[in-house]
This record gives C-alpha cells, structure tokens and sequence, in this order.
C-alpha cells in the first residue's frame, strides 16, 4: 500500500509513523555524536588540566550517543526496511541501496571502532603529551566527517523512497 493512500488511525498508517518515529532517535544521536566529538576537538586543541576530565566525559558520551544511534538504526533496518528496500530496488534510483546505503554500513563500522576508542584515547593526559593529544584530535576530527558523510547517505536513501513512491503514482 502506497504511504499517500494511507487512512488516518489504519493499522499501515500505524506502522509507517512507527518505522519514522524510531528513525527519529537514529538521527537524532547521531548528530550529538557528531557535535560531541566536534567539542572534543575543540576543547583538545587547547587541552589542559582544566578541561581534561571534560574532554573524558564529554569522548564517553560521543561514544554512548553513537551507540544508542547504532541500536535504533539497526532496529529499524531489521524491522522496517525490508519494504524500503524493495521500493528502492523497484524504482527509478536503485543506486540508494545498492551503492549508499551498502557503503552507508561499511561506514558505520568504521565509525564504531573509531567512537569507541575515543574515550580511550581521550583518557591520556592530553596537556602532557602531545602525541595523545594528536591522536585525539585526528580521532575526533575524522568522526564528523564519518558522521555528515553517513547523513547524506541516510537522505539519499530516504530520497531513493520517496522517488519509487512517487514513481509508483504516476
């Protein structure tokens, strides 16, 4: 059944506004994870003993967000994207699965490992040592990217439903 032609209060409408509402917390995580380890990176730039145990709690909760975002993400594509992905396979825009979001959990693993080890890394004294304080800084420099590079993989995705839903109507 085509999302346009849902009733309001129908079983179908239902579960469409379900498989939305948890991809609301998906995104929602993964963009603090993003400005998580944005203000990590900014407050190692000027590490000192002042801001340490910020840069530890605040790499902790980059690493907590990630993984909450992770757990929604994998919900939702266990339960509700099965019918996405037939869409997308069916329309004009193939591609959305088959190279974004195929790349898209590539991508994520790699982000995992990398939010993860931040706490680690983030526990040296980054004042001290400034090898530490590097690492912590490419680490929490590469995850943004990872992070904005694995949303527009996300919208393309999304795109790639709408477009067969649209295709469909036609």
């Amino acid at each position: 059944m085509r999302r346009s032609s849902l009733k309001p209060g129908t079983a179908t409408n239902k579960k469409a506004s379900m498989s939305e509402a948890m991809l609301m917390p998906h995104v929602f995580f993964g963009v603090a994870c993003i400005m998580a380890a944005l203000w990590v990176f900014v407050d190692a730039l000027n590490a000192s003993a002042s801001n340490a145990a910020r840069i530890r709690l605040v790499s902790r909760a980059a690493a907590a967000f990630m993984w909450v975002a992770f757990l929604a993400g994998g919900y939702w594509y266990v339960v509700f994207y099965p019918a996405d992905k037939a869409l997308i396979l069916k329309g004009p825009l193939p591609m959305a699965h088959a190279y974004f979001m195929e790349t898209k959990e590539h991508l994520v693993i790699t982000l995992l490992m990398l939010v993860t080890y931040l706490p680690v890394a983030a526990s040296n004294n980054l004042a001290a040592n400034k090898d530490a304080r590097r690492l912590v800084l490419w680490v929490s420099g590469i995850i943004p990217l990872l992070g904005l590079m694995i949303e527009g993989h996300g919208a393309i995705i999304a795109m790639g439903v709408k477009l067969a839903l649209l295709a469909k109507q036609v």
